[in-house]
């Protein structure tokens, strides 16, 4: 599970542009779905989009809806990962 939430947080910076600067720190592992300006609606169609490609996954509607945080996306990822072994 460590792999994934590293991987996670990887594919979170990158698709939301959080990089952060040394005045701006972003608690990725915390972060909710509207939490940060960039995670919008656009933002998180680019974000589920990655998670797919970075996980070889495909979520269903729901699941794309359901995605709220980080944490939550840890859990669709392990269970979809979980599923597919």
């Amino acid at each position: 599970m460590a792999d994934i939430r590293e991987r996670l947080r990887k594919v979170f910076v990158e698709a939301l542009d959080i990089h952060g600067d040394a005045d701006v720190v972003v608690d990725v592992e915390n972060l909710q779905y509207r939490d940060h300006e960039t995670w919008d609606s656009v933002g998180h169609m680019a974000l589920v989009a990655a998670i797919e490609d970075e996980f070889d996954v495909q979520f269903d509607t729901d699941q794309v809806i359901d995605m709220s945080s980080f944490v939550v996306a840890v859990d669709m990822v392990t269970q979809l990962q979980n599923v597919d072994a």
